[in-house]
């Protein structure tokens, strides 16, 4: 899949978990999808897989969580995402950076941004 294409699965992926649709945002998602928590709290590290993935949605529903997405920038399998995040009422400024397969399957995600208040939600 070009740019184009995996921009498009992306905005697609953001309305859906938006919408509280979890089937939806993961229908493009790999099975062997590697998904990273940055910072250092109870969610911190890395989920393998869609199960795993799944686990840590649960959690961050758990919390008042979400994630609205402003701008879409893609360039060959690598989408980046500007999102306001807000977390039990508290927002922050993140860039998502997201690697699609050539089948234009999610295989990569990692959130860039200060993790202060996720690692207070969930404390370790």
């Amino acid at each position: 899949m070009g740019a184009q294409e995996n921009k498009r699965t992306a905005e697609e992926a953001y309305r859906a978990f938006a919408n509280g649709d979890a089937a939806g945002a993961m229908e493009n998602i790999d099975d062997a999808v590697e998904w990273k928590a940055a910072g250092d709290s109870a969610l911190s590290g890395t989920y393998r897989g869609k199960e795993e993935v799944g686990q840590l949605w649960g959690q961050l529903a758990s919390k008042e969580f979400s994630s609205r997405p402003h701008e879409f920038i893609a360039d060959g399998n690598k989408v980046v995402v500007l999102t306001t995040v807000t977390l039990e009422g508290e927002s922050q400024e993140n860039a998502d950076v997201l690697t699609y397969n050539e089948a234009g399957r999610l295989i990569g995600f990692e959130a860039i941004g200060d993790a202060a208040n996720a690692n207070r939600v969930f404390p370790k």
